[in-house]
């Protein structure tokens, strides 16, 4: 009897049980959403193909499913509208529409031929504002194939001939942003003759409208996939006419790699010329200074092959094939020569020992070495220039192509920075080298079109400091690169951009001007200037971009080709007329892959410092920012040596930031180059004094001055110097809700010893300053040493096989603060080095940041439970 009575009670129990789950999946805990417009497309007639009845050699037959999986859109160019327009079999236009009905049922149209077999496509947009795990129900009599984001997530695959139509459902894990829910349904001619499709979707009950909406509109915002998929510009490259202009461009292969090619466009219009495509990995595209020739490398397995097309003649020839260790190559001033480095690796020695040459003997490729060749573009004839135990570097061709200047490195320990470069002139008819100078602050040089005079770009410190603009006492930030004119027969230098504020990047001298042309950084801008060399005055030019990162002039034109972004301003290639100072854009990749991609404002917002000094930084907007709303913030920074510059995207997006629902304040710290030689020394023996205090006053300034903050759900993020900064930032405030540090310094003298390049870069930051002499820096500023004053809920991020910021600086912090028992999160990115780039892990360590935002910032776990579940 108690047996029976125990039954019942557990019966009782599990029906119970199933009750509550009954009404948690039928409502209680979800809401469902019927899906009552969709944007269709069709019908369309699809004839089975020829022999479809026939089996194959694998004993199948081309069935109706097998037409339903065929895909005959390329759906990753699907992005629909009402009134686009489908070219079905390349000749019959079909027009996206909009169809509403009163309930989730749609009733598709139908031929009045039954034998025919029809294809619809539907689509709609689901606009999250936040992670979600939703269930997804589509029931049709028909079969269909349904896609979510261009990936097929369903099949309905036979149909559905009783009363009631068959269901497919299925749980869909949705990100924040915009995503395409694509249906691709067959009525066939033995299916019933109702066609319709029925959707709807579950989500949290407890979501708000704004939160999840189903929209006909493709309007949207930025995306993980803008950032990183889609077709790129990487380099631009001018004939010597002006007349034609060489594109390189890249897209990411979903599979992993990537592809590049060329496009080459007339300049005036922009038309296309001509693509060179074919799937090979193209690079180090160069015009020839006379006609319309051009070079370019690709690799292979067996070695790079150099390539020579001439335009005129219709011809694409190898002149170096399967070369291993191809470099960088030019042309010389006459065009009768391709000058090319090749580089050599040492005879294997003993494989489990190795006594280091010096400190630079850690790297890798330290051993190898890179000379200098000749090859003769008629007969194919080489010459090799250069030989030795240094690599040889060319810096430049003389303008009547008789001499070289090629330099050497040579590491020097015995003072700062721990290396000199050896400047030589290699006469090419006797090929004698003669040593021009020696400096351990210069770092190229160029030939003037006369062959007189040189252009070097330095620290201040080059040449005995003679660009030095700094009161006595200060040590300049040798980052801070300035310009010199050197005249080769006196010796005399002058150094022109000493009362110059924006930092040296490149340098162009020109052929049809007395001028130089200079790529600046110019605070967060990176602008392009004219130096006029009689005036000798420097002119700003204007570009229609923040941020320039390639620029190409032609030889005999006053034509210039550029590449670069802006705020908001996906990366575009330019043409730049240097007489009328008229600009207009060449190619414009992106252009339809953002077409309905809408941004937030971006605006200027600086705060003076307690020494009196302007503080820049600037502030993203949501694109549907509502001032009397509430907004969660981040806060974002570098902090060393460079500004965090107004180019778009990147590898710390603010745009992307903005789109998922944040106000992101950047700011420039004191010590940035660009904004004059006093301010970047600041920089110089400090290590996060100055600049952590002005991050944590900017930051109470903002907040005060903008109410939409909530205080209460601040963050901060920083990479490299700035992954120091957070850290350092977490020993001094507890301010910020949650922080992110990627390849931060937990220790200055560990980073300083085990990094790469840990001491050469300190040879400026740390100027004259070493462990052993300055524990106030190496201890007291590291955060390790304070690892106990941090309470801020702290991700690291770092990768594996990073060389210039060791893992370890973020495992040491990671031990230590899980040993306190403080809120940490260590994430290692496998087999990445200092930056992520392999594609599909970029977008898994893109996401993660975000979702730690929306955890703590936004009280949104789950996405960041989703990914890293416990």
């Amino acid at each position: 009897m108690n047996g029976r009575r125990f039954l019942t009670s557990l019966l009782v129990v599990i029906l119970v049980l199933l009750s509550f789950m009954t009404e948690v999946f039928s409502g209680e805990s979800v809401k469902t959403i019927a899906i009552s417009s969709w944007l269709i497309n069709g019908p369309l007639r699809s004839a089975m193909p020829v022999f479809h009845d026939v089996e194959n050699i694998n004993g199948e037959k081309f069935d109706y499913l097998s037409l339903l999986k065929f895909e005959s859109l390329k759906k990753d160019r699907v992005w629909p509208e009402e009134g686009d327009v489908i070219l079905w079999n390349g000749e019959f236009p079909s027009t996206w529409r909009i169809v509403e009905t009163d309930s989730n049922v749609v009733v598709l149209q139908q031929s009045k031929d039954d034998n025919a077999t029809l294809i619809s496509f539907l689509a709609v947009y689901l606009d999250v504002k936040r992670f979600t795990t939703a269930n997804l129900k589509i029931s049709s009599f028909q079969l269909f194939s349904v896609y979510l984001d261009n990936k097929r997530i369903a099949v309905k695959s036979s149909n559905s001939n009783e009363k009631e139509p068959g269901a497919v459902s299925k749980e869909i894990d949705l990100e924040s942003g915009k995503h395409l829910l694509f249906i691709k349904t067959l009525h066939t001619p033995d299916s019933n003759p109702t066609w319709r499709i029925e959707a709807e979707i579950s989500i949290p009950v407890d979501w708000k409208e704004e939160d999840f909406k189903v929209t006909t509109s493709p309007a949207q915002t930025m995306s993980v996939n803008h950032l990183l998929d889609g077709e790129r510009v990487r380099g631009v490259s001018i004939s010597s006419d002006g007349e034609l202009a060489a594109v390189r461009l890249n897209r990411p292969i979903p599979q992993g790699g990537s592809e590049s090619w060329v496009e080459l466009r007339w300049t005036k219009s922009g038309r296309l010329y001509q693509t060179f495509r074919g799937g090979n990995s193209i690079s180090s595209i160069q015009w020839a200074p006379e006609g319309r020739r051009f070079s370019y490398t690709t690799g292979g397995k067996n070695g790079a092959t150099l390539w020579v097309v001439d335009l005129d003649m219709g011809t694409t020839v190898p002149l170096l094939e399967n070369i291993e260790g191809l470099g960088a190559h030019t042309w010389s001033p006459d065009g009768n020569y391709i000058f090319y480095s090749v580089t050599e690796n040492p005879k294997e020695r003993e494989p489990d020992l190795k006594r280091l040459d010096g400190m630079t003997d850690r790297w890798p490729w330290y051993r190898s070495r890179s000379f200098i060749y000749r090859v003769d573009l008629k007969q194919g004839t080489r010459m090799r220039l250069t030989a030795g135990r240094l690599s040889t570097d060319l810096n430049s061709i003389s303008g009547d192509g008789h001499r070289l200047i090629f330099t050497r490195s040579v590491s020097d320990f015995r003072e700062r920075p721990f290396q000199k470069t050896e400047f030589y002139i290699l006469d090419l008819n006797t090929m004698e080298a003669d040593t021009l100078f020696v400096s351990r602050w210069a770092n190229s040089a160029q030939w003037s079109p006369d062959g007189k005079k040189l252009l070097i770009i330095g620290s201040p410190m080059a040449f005995g400091g003679i660009g030095k603009n700094l009161p006595e006492g200060m040590i300049p930030n040798d980052y801070d690169s300035q310009a010199f004119i050197y005249n080769i027969e006196t010796g005399e230098v002058d150094p022109i951009t000493r009362e110059f504020d924006p930092n040296i990047n490149q340098g162009v001298w020109s052929n049809t001007e007395n001028c130089i042309y200079f790529s600046t950084g110019d605070r967060s801008r990176i602008n392009i200037y004219r130096y006029d060399l009689r005036k000798r005055k420097f002119e700003l030019i204007e570009t229609g971009i923040d941020v320039v990162s390639q620029f190409d002039i032609a030889v005999k034109k006053r034509v210039m080709v550029y590449m670069g972004s802006g705020v908001s301003l996906p990366e575009k290639a330019y043409v730049l007329d240097l007489k009328r100072r008229k600009h207009w854009i060449l190619s414009d990749p992106g252009r339809v892959y953002y077409e309905h991609v809408h941004f937030g404002d971006c605006e200027k917002w600086s705060f003076v410092n307690n020494r009196g000094v302007e503080i820049e930084g600037r502030i993203y907007y949501p694109p549907d920012f509502d001032p009397q709303r509430k907004y969660p913030c981040i806060v974002y920074y570098y902090g060393g040596t460079s500004p965090v510059t107004r180019d778009f995207g990147g590898r710390y997006p603010k745009e992307l930031w903005a789109a998922n629902g944040y106000v992101v304040y950047v700011l420039q710290p004191s010590g940035a180059t660009g904004y004059g030689q006093s301010f970047s020394a600041l920089h110089v023996n400090d290590w996060g004094k100055i600049v952590a205090d002005e991050i944590i006053d900017g930051v109470k300034k903002f907040l005060a001055a903008h109410s939409f903050v909530d205080t209460n759900r601040v963050s901060c993020i920083g990479a490299s110097y700035g992954g120091f900064m957070t850290m350092l930032l977490q020993t001094r405030t507890d301010m910020f809700a949650a922080a992110v540090a990627h390849a931060g310094i937990s220790c200055i003298a560990s980073y300083w010893g085990e990094g790469y390049w840990g001491y050469l870069y300190s040879a400026t930051a740390s100027a004259n300053s070493f462990p052993w002499n300055r524990k106030d820096i190496y201890v007291d500023q590291s955060p390790l040493f304070n690892a106990d004053k941090i309470t801020t809920p702290l991700l690291l991020l770092h990768g594996t096989s990073d060389t210039n910021v060791p893992p370890g600086e973020s495992i040491q912090l990671y031990t230590a603060l899980k040993l306190l028992g403080r809120e940490v999160e260590l994430v290692e990115v496998a087999g990445q080095d200092h930056h992520i780039l392999e594609h599909n892990k970029r977008k898994k360590w893109t996401k993660t940041i975000i979702a730690w935002f929306d955890r703590w910032l936004k009280g949104q776990p789950q996405w960041w439970n989703k990914m890293y579940p416990k």
